[in-house]
Order: structure tokens, then C-alpha cells, then sequence
């Protein structure tokens, strides 16, 4: 053991002593490294952001959409369903605790005194705050009379709250919604901005009936709904459910494409996989390239040093160091070199991670297995490229060491 540690401080000192060395290969090493770290932080990242969006979706809730991706592409509508297939869904499915229609409506100017702000309206229930789990924080929820009454009531978000009110509190003040006056009854939670860059927090929320009849001049279809399952884990079979039921009650001949989309948690997590693996492919290309470029760097310059340590070596040999001896020091020379190397491109990665989270807003998750990944590719990068000239070393014939 304390031969050993004796052999370690001797590569200690010889990456010590040959700078440039250690310099280009710790370089080479870095770069490669802080690569693979971004993968690794980029796929936790995104992952665990997809969960947290299922969460926040709901695991026990599917949304269904009008129109399809077909239906779309041809031009036709994209509004399909009606407050009637919302009713029968609700009546059929015993399963379900919350059936919610809902409507939107872009580009809607509010204003609230000299102050204005583009925004969104979506039009839905009462029970719109449950079937999001989005709790109000201020004031109070819709109304089942608000829905029947048709009255201009409506809830904020966070960032609407603070565009149009400031630090003012917002609750019993009347805004105009595109010219219709309308009282403000409560804020939502914060809930930021999704994987796309949309603000969340950026929303009216209405009663439906007052956003049909009132904005969008509708009385039958609206854009979508959403449904919650007592049972999540039989999800998919209500998804199937679901489909057939929609199917039957709008007359789909069988073979034709649904005239809706489905959207489940399992969808929301392969989007943001999707999403993330045009990056992580790009980077994962660069880092192992830049691994390999570094290995034969890091294999050139240690030939180069055998050589420049012929003499030494010899010296080494002629007073009882074994081929042994010599293979283990140059092989930790190596590795001392790339784990120090693998440390530096892990403070690279986090470095450049920071830079692309505030420029892309890309999901950016460290972890421990971010840093061994990173850590023990630089170590397997080490001992292969390294075994070559250590070998080389250990097989230089003391007598002719001495004479070169």
C-alpha cells in the first residue's frame, strides 16, 4: 500500500512538473465532459419537468379537444364538440368526478383605469379550479349561479393581477374585458410559464355562458373539455372508454378518424422527451467526439512525454522499480489528469446549463449522477488512452533507456 501511495505522489508530481501537458489534456478533457454533463442534466431535467407537469395536468385527467390533426391539415373545422357531448359524457361516466367544458378566446384587450394588456379568456365552470388543481388565493371561485346567471364575474391570473392592478388588491374592482364590464371575484395561483414559453399566469377565467353568448356570439360548440377519474391507474381504459363513447355519439363511421384528440399524461411526458432529444442528440454528438478527440490528444502528448522520460525511466528500472511500478505511474498520471479534467468541464456544464436555461428557458436539472457520470467517463477516457503509453514505459529496456 505505501508503495503504493509513493507511485501516486510521483505522478503527482510529474503532472505537476510537465504544465503544457496537463494543460492541453485537462482542456480537451473539459470540453468533452461539460458536454455530456449538459446531456445528463438536460434529460434529468426534462424528465422531472414532465412529471411535474403531470402533476400539475393530473394523473387521473384527460383532456379532450375538438377537431383532429387530420381535420386540421385539410382546413376543415376545429370546434367539433358541444356543451351536449360535455352533458353526456357527464351522465355516462359514474367514474368521473369532474366534468369541465371550456372555451377560449385570444387577443382580448382588458383594461383597468389608463392601464391595458392583451390576454386570454377562457370561458369554463365552476369547477375549473378543481379539475386544474389550481386554487384561488384571493377572493372567491366561480359560481354555479355565476355559470347560469351569465354574469360578468371573472378570475385573474398572476401576472394579469399585476399588469393591470400593480400592488393594488384586485378583488370586487370592475375591469373592462373587451368592453364589457366585468368584476374581478378572485386571483389564481402562480403557476409560471410552460414548457413552450407560454405564461400560464396570463389568463381571464369566466363563466362559460357569458364568454359563448357574450364574446364569441356561440350558443352549441366549444373548444374543449376536461375529465378527472376516481381510479387513475385505470386511465388508459377510460381513455378508451372515452374514445369509442365520443365515436358512437357523433356518428363516426368505423375506419374513419376521430373528429377530437385525446390528451393524456403519457402524451405530455413523450412531448418534452421529443422535446429535449434534438439537444441531447446534438450535444451527445459533440461530447463523445470531443471525448475521443481528447483521448488521442491526451494518448499523443504521453507518447511524446516517454520519449522527453526515456532517461528517467531507465534510471527508475536500474534501481528496482518494476514494468509494474512504471504502468501504474503513468496510468495515474492519466487519470489525474482527466479527473481533474472531469471536474473542470462539470463547472463548464453547469456554467453553460445557466446560460442556456436564461437564453432557451430549457428544463436544467444537476443531480449526483450528473457529476459521476461525467467523472467516470474522464476516468475510462484516462486508463484507455493511457494504457498505450504507460505500456510503452513500462517496456522500455532499462540498459537502453540510459544510452538514449
Amino acid at each position: 500500500m505505501e508503495r503504493f501511495f509513493k507511485i501516486f505522489q510521483e505522478a503527482a508530481i510529474a503532472v505537476r512538473a510537465f504544465k503544457l501537458r496537463t494543460f492541453f489534456c485537462l482542456a480537451s478533457v473539459a470540453l468533452g465532459i461539460s458536454s455530456i454533463t449538459i446531456i445528463v442534466a438536460a434529460t434529468e431535467g426534462a424528465y422531472q419537468q414532465a412529471f411535474e407537469m403531470v402533476e400539475r395536468f393530473g394523473p387521473d385527467s384527460l383532456m379532450v379537444l375538438g377537431g383532429s390533426e387530420t381535420t386540421r391539415a385539410v382546413g376543415h373545422r376545429e370546434k367539433t364538440i358541444t356543451l351536449d357531448h360535455v352533458r353526456a359524457v357527464e351522465e355516462a361516466f359514474s367514474s368521473a368526478y369532474v366534468v369541465v367544458p371550456m372555451t377560449a378566446q385570444g387577443n382580448i384587450i382588458a383594461s383597468y383605469r389608463e392601464r391595458r394588456a392583451q390576454t386570454r379568456v377562457i370561458g369554463s365552470t365552476h369547477d375549473y379550479s378543481q379539475a386544474w388543481t389550481w386554487p384561488v388565493v384571493q377572493g372567491s371561485d366561480l359560481t354555479e349561479n355565476d355559470v347560469r346567471g351569465l354574469r360578468n364575474v371573472a378570475l385573474l391570473g398572476h401576472h394579469l393581477v399585476e399588469t393591470l392592478f400593480g400592488q393594488e388588491d384586485p378583488v370586487g374592482k370592475y375591469i373592462f374585458v373587451n368592453r364589457i364590464p366585468t368584476q374581478v371575484v378572485g386571483v389564481l395561483a402562480s403557476r409560471g410559464t410552460s414548457p413552450a414559453g407560454h405564461n400560464l399566469d396570463d389568463r381571464i377565467i369566466m363563466p362559460i355562458t357569458t364568454v359563448m353568448r357574450k364574446i364569441q356570439n356561440e350558443t352549441r360548440y366549444i373548444n374543449n373539455f376536461r375529465i378527472r377519474f376516481v381510479d387513475a391507474r385505470r386511465l388508459e381504459s377510460h381513455e378508451q372508454e372515452l374514445r369509442s363513447f365520443l365515436r358512437e355519439l357523433q356518428g363516426t363511421p368505423e375506419g374513419a378518424p376521430d373528429d377530437f384528440r385525446i390528451i393524456s399524461p403519457k402524451e405530455i411526458i413523450g412531448f418534452l422527451v421529443a422535446l429535449t432529444g434534438s439537444l441531447v442528440a446534438f450535444l451527445g454528438i459533440v461530447g463523445v467526439m470531443s471525448l475521443v478527440v481528447a483521448g488521442f490528444v491526451l494518448a499523443n502528448l504521453f507518447l511524446l512525454s516517454v520519449k522527453e522520460r526515456t532517461k528517467e525511466i531507465g534510471i527508475r528500472r536500474s534501481v528496482g522499480a518494476k514494468k509494474g511500478d512504471i504502468r501504474f505511474q503513468f496510468l495515474c498520471e492519466a487519470v489525474l489528469i482527466t479527473s481533474l479534467g472531469g471536474l473542470a468541464g462539470f463547472a463548464l456544464g453547469v456554467a453553460g446549463a445557466q446560460l442556456l436555461t436564461t437564453m432557451g428557458q430549457f428544463p436544467i436539472h444537476f443531480s449526483w449522477r450528473a457529476f459521476a457520470v461525467g467523472l467516470g467517463l474522464s476516468w475510462t477516457v484516462g486508463i484507455l488512452f493511457g494504457l498505450q503509453p504507460a505500456s510503452r514505459a513500462a517496456n522500455l529496456k532499462p540498459i537502453e533507456a540510459l544510452r538514449s
